[in-house]
């Protein structure tokens, strides 16, 4: 079982249909799906077939539709609302190479504590997923660092997704180093490895068009009619873990991840067309 803990969205994509008329109107195409970067890896696991339990906060009145959206895609669905804040919301402005900027309003997100992450939550749980926008956030940051020292006690293999080139800048590369330090794996894309300059064995590397790479196995990407970069990364993350976890195949997980984020990027949205 894959434990994914983290971010749980209401992504609003905006694709202006022509040139964009500023301080006025401009003819667009506009979608709310949902996303969030943890629940999204939860998604294409489950689609995949690979045992995966989510652990995420949302608005109160969300907890209903936001678990019906992920058990549909078999995902052991574990969310709790919050009384007072929203569904997070992130608008996406998507560009003519359908590359994403995004306005995020964390809401519920920056709401989760230990409570709402139980002792059973861990059962069969044999790998642990997290997002920086986890340890980015300081009143959720605790949540996340207790869960990797957790997953270490238990000997189960951590995996961290920095996420966010924005937010590590801001972090500070030291100090985001040291959140990483019991990760297994990291997958940075090439702008956040730039970034962060990592090293080891356990660095999987996305780049894009180029493919991805751990240590000395690449894999191409899939050609792919790119209508959609959201989610990209969430997809390559699960695609890999599918594979991964059970047999530690480098060359069948970063395919597997290739093909995922292949997927993603030819559709609408962060998550798999059911």
């Amino acid at each position: 079982m894959i434990l994914v803990v983290g971010d749980l969205v209401d992504d609003i994509g905006v694709r202006p249909l022509g040139r964009v008329n500023a301080a006025s109107d401009t003819v667009s195409e506009i979608r709310m799906t949902a996303g969030g970067s943890a629940a999204n890896v939860a998604a294409w696991l489950g689609h995949l077939g690979a045992p995966v339990r989510f652990v995420g906060r949302c608005g109160a009145d969300g907890v209903d539709r936001h678990t019906a959206a992920l058990t549909a895609y078999g995902v052991d669905t574990r969310i709790t609302g919050d009384p007072d804040l929203p569904t997070a919301t992130i608008v996406l402005t998507l560009d003519d190479a359908a590359d994403r900027t995004m306005y995020v309003d964390r809401a519920a997100n920056t709401t989760l504590t230990a409570e709402h992450v139980p002792a059973d939550v861990w059962d069969d749980v044999t790998w642990l997923h997290l997002t920086g926008y986890s340890f980015f956030d300081d009143g959720v940051r605790p949540v996340a660092l207790g869960l990797v020292a957790e997953a270490r006690r238990r000997g189960v293999g951590v995996s961290i997704d920095p996420s966010s080139l924005g937010f590590l800048e801001a972090a500070g590369r030291e100090t985001v180093l040291g959140w990483l330090s019991g990760a297994d794996l990291v997958l940075p894309n090439e702008d956040e490895q730039r970034f962060l300059q990592l090293t080891g064995d356990g660095v999987v590397l996305t780049l894009g068009a180029a493919g991805a790479v751990l240590g000395d196995h690449r894999a191409a990407a899939v050609e792919a009619d790119v209508v959609d970069t959201v989610g990209a990364g969430d997809a390559f993350a699960a695609g890999f873990l599918s594979r991964w976890v059970d047999d530690r195949d480098a060359a069948a997980a970063l395919r597997a991840g290739v093909e995922s984020a292949g997927a993603c990027v030819a559709v609408r949205g962060a998550r798999p067309v059911v």
